[in-house]
Parts: C-alpha cells; structure tokens; sequence
C-alpha cells in the first residue's frame, strides 16, 4: 500500500470520530434543553400556587416541631430519646403484666411494680 493511502485512512477516521461527537453534542444539547423546558414549567406551575400559610403558633413552645431536632441539642435529643425508651419500656411491661394476669400466668419478678 501507498503512503498516501495511510493518510487517508486516518483523515477518514478523525473525519468519522469528530461527526460521532458533533452528533453526541447535539443530542446532549437537546437533552439540556428538554430538562430545562420542563424545569420552566415545574416553575411556572410552583409559582401559581400562592403563598404558603404559616402554621399558627402553639401555646406550648417547649413540644417539638417536625424537623426541629436537626437543630436542637445532642443533651436534649439523648433526653428526649431515653425518655421515650424508658416510656416505651414501661408500657410493654404493662401489657405484658395485664397479659399475664388475663391469662392466669404467674408474673415474673422483674415485671411486678413495688413501688
């Protein structure tokens, strides 16, 4: 083969590489232009709903808000976890009590209460 046959093989092959990216340019361009269409109109359809209403304020401002634990304190979120384990501790062993009793069972010593 002519040397001049090489050189032709690869202009033909960068000639082939560069159209395979104008045309994945061009896909992609549309892609971006279709997401950003529909982001307008998600836009657009947020913007006709008004304005949000506030929740009124409760009286008890010590009860937590959804979402507010992402700011409270790590003391009062381990309180307020070890609370409601011991309360939910409590009232499986009062099920289990009243369980027992309905049954007829004898209790265990760690369930019965002699306080």
């Amino acid at each position: 083969m002519p040397w001049w046959s090489w050189i032709l093989i690869w202009v033909a092959l960068v000639a082939v590489s560069l159209l395979f990216y104008v045309l994945l340019g061009i896909r992609l361009f549309r892609q971006i232009m279709a997401t950003l269409k529909d982001l307008g109109a998600a836009g657009d359809k947020l913007g006709q709903l008004g304005p949000i209403e506030q929740p009124a304020t409760d009286p008890d401002p010590a009860k937590a808000h959804p979402g507010s634990a992402v700011f409270a304190s790590p003391t009062v979120m381990r309180h307020d976890y070890e609370a409601s384990k011991s309360f939910r501790r409590e009232e499986r062993r009062l099920k289990r009590v009243q369980r027992k009793t309905d049954r007829g069972q004898p209790q265990a010593l760690g369930d019965l209460d002699f306080t």
